[in-house]
């Protein structure tokens, strides 16, 4: 079944006579995304590590839509906090960066550890004009990328899945599972919070 493609940059942008040297995005968004870059250096960044309400407050002024007590810490990159949604006890540690010129979905305790990765998009490699193409993504509730993991565009992870150390989710992971490796293949089941009840 072939992903849902969210934005395909062919569709967007004028062709030009190299299509490597023109942008993948309008001037809108790019001016757009450079605001968000100067309040990330000088406010988010710079914040001491306890503020994540703080941090939450500057991620919402530039559209994200968080529940309550999200907790993103300072070195955390959102590359376009318009396009997060996230619900209640999200955290993303130091390192972890959010890739998204589409929409990504993080449910309820979604943890991303350190140096962890989404890549929400890819280029069209087949395509002689190269076009950036953006997937939405959707994290289920209570999954966990853990350090320095990654997941690759297009990619969701089912409720309470677990991506394990550096590995790689080039697929959907299956609800509480735990994937290990490059790519990442599930190794095991989780136990689910409520199984002994």
């Amino acid at each position: 079944m072939a992903k849902e493609i969210g934005y395909n940059a062919a569709e967007h942008i004028a062709p030009g006579a190299d299509p490597y040297l023109r942008p993948a995005f309008t001037l809108r968004n790019r001016l757009r995304r450079l605001n968000w870059n100067i309040c990330w250096t000088l406010l988010y960044r710079t914040s001491p590590r306890p503020l994540h309400a703080w941090r939450a407050f500057l991620l919402r002024c530039f559209g994200a839509k968080l529940g309550p007590h999200c907790h993103f810490y300072p070195k955390s990159k959102v590359w376009a906090p318009w396009n997060l949604v996230c619900a209640d006890h999200v955290a993303a540690g130091d390192g972890v960066e959010i890739y998204n010129p589409v929409t990504i979905h993080l449910d309820s305790h979604v943890i991303l550890s350190q140096e962890s990765y989404l890549c929400g998009a890819t280029h069209d490699y087949n395509d002689p004009a190269f076009p950036l193409i953006a997937y939405p993504m959707r994290l289920g509730a209570y999954a966990w990328v853990c350090a320095r993991a990654s997941v690759a565009p297009g990619v969701n992870l089912g409720e309470g899945a677990v991506l394990g150390l550096g590995s790689v989710a080039t697929r959907d992971l299956e609800p509480w599972s735990v994937n290990v490796g490059v790519p990442a293949v599930k190794i095991k089941d989780r136990v689910r919070p409520d199984a002994g009840a």
